[in-house]
């Protein structure tokens, strides 16, 4: 057996009094050390921080990819020199953004996007999130509005239709030349300058005549692009109908061909009144041998200039007449001309107009003042045409053999009348 320790003895004191308790073991130096002691404490901040950051993502993302307020799409300007704040309260008071405009520029600041917003009219989509939101605005999708500008208008009455235009801004220095504009359908965003709009027109006309220059028939009696689009602009201006052009365009390049007069009732008026387009009255039969550069009447050949702005379709017409004869036309009644080679056949159809005006002025309610020019329906008076599909106005008498265009001078030559008028 092992023996045990002897047990000493103790006094009743001793025995009462409590053990000592051991003290805790020392810390070992590396744990004391102050570099140990920052790198707890940094990454304790930096896993701190990782969670906040994720908190915040997780809430920006949801904010921003929330579908927004609009309850359908909605079309809203932002002005120009607008700042960020200045563009979330535009979209607050729109109802694009919610009442919390502070999530909006910190979904700005979030995607970058500070120094990317553009001015401009944007069309918001229904439910748009914050991020579609900015993506629209960064984008610079601004809304494209059409504007058609019709043909056979003059370059002072284009002016006055972008003038009426609201969403065009700024003036026009000076009244374009005649003819170098290209009517057509455009498209421009709200807030482009005038300016601009006719620097983009004369460069479309430029490009277009061009190409149809390029692919002109060899045998036409035009020398220039801008004798081509002198010829367009007169053709524009005698009829409105798509299927006539080119044969209308052949009776004046045949009247060249044979130096004949173009007598074209719309060239009397541009000499009169200009770049205002419209005379607002009848033709006086004064008027038709009153000189003017532009009055074919009396001028042999194309006038100096265009008369109006044609489109496209005249263009191609002048450029490429159809294969005729024909010298003379005029209107059929019915919204149409009636294309002759001969003289006598164009006065038959001069006939026929005539009685079908009679008519019309036998079935009209109303007569026409004494003291205004003779109305379109006058039998005995002067004949009428058409340009368009309008109802045929009257027309006048000259006093040159044959008249081929708008006017019908062969119908005036039979009729002993005082001086007949056309209202173009």
């Amino acid at each position: 057996m092992s023996e045990r320790p002897p047990i000493s003895p103790r006094s009743p004191r001793a025995a009462l009094e409590p053990e000592k308790v051991p003290p805790p073991p020392r810390r070992s130096a590396r744990a004391r050390n102050p570099f140990v002691v920052i790198g707890n404490a940094i990454i304790t901040i930096v896993l701190v921080l990782m969670i906040g950051a994720g908190l915040v993502y997780y809430y920006g993302r949801q904010t921003i990819e929330a579908p927004g307020p609009l309850q359908e799409d909605k079309i809203v300007n932002i002005p120009s020199r607008a700042g960020m704040a200045d563009i979330a309260d535009v979209l607050q008071r729109e109802g694009v953004i919610d009442s919390n405009r502070w999530a909006f520029i910190g979904a700005v600041f979030a995607m970058k996007a500070r120094s990317d917003l553009k001015p401009g009219e944007y069309n918001f989509q229904k439910s748009a999130s914050l991020r579609e939101v900015i993506a629209t605005i960064v984008e610079g999708k601004v809304v494209q509005h059409s504007v058609t500008v019709p043909e056979g208008l003059t370059s002072e009455q284009i002016l006055a239709r972008l003038g009426e235009n609201d969403i065009f801004a700024g003036g026009v220095r000076e009244i374009p030349r005649e003819g170098t504009l290209l009517p057509e359908t455009y498209k421009f965003p709200r807030g482009t300058t005038r300016e601009q709009v006719i620097q983009r027109m004369q460069q479309a006309q430029k490009r277009v005549v061009a190409e149809i220059w390029e692919h002109r028939s060899p045998d036409i009696p035009i020398r220039s692009p801008e004798q081509l689009v002198t010829l367009a602009s007169i053709v524009e201006k005698e009829t409105g109908k798509a299927d006539e052009r080119s044969r209308v365009a052949a009776v004046f390049t045949n009247r060249l061909r044979q130096k004949i007069k173009l007598q074209s009732d719309p060239t009397i008026i541009y000499g009169l009144v200009g770049g205002k387009g419209t005379l607002g009255r009848p033709i006086k039969r004064s008027e038709i041998a009153q000189p003017s550069p532009y009055n074919t009447y009396v001028i042999d050949g194309l006038p100096p200039g265009p008369i109006s702005n044609p489109g496209r379709a005249s263009l191609e017409a002048a450029a490429n007449p159809a294969r005729t004869r024909d010298l003379y036309f005029v209107a059929d009644g019915t919204g149409g001309h009636a294309f002759t080679e001969t003289y006598d056949q164009h006065q038959k159809n001069v006939a026929k107009l005539r009685s079908m005006e009679k008519q019309i002025q036998n079935d009209t309610v109303e007569p026409a003042a004494d003291d205004s020019p003779p109305a379109p329906g006058t039998p005995a008076d002067a004949p009428t045409t058409a340009t368009t599909a309008k109802p045929p106005a009257a027309k006048k008498p000259a006093r040159v053999p044959a008249r081929q265009g708008a006017a019908q001078q062969g119908a005036a030559q039979s009729a002993a009348a005082p001086p007949p008028v056309v209202q173009q």
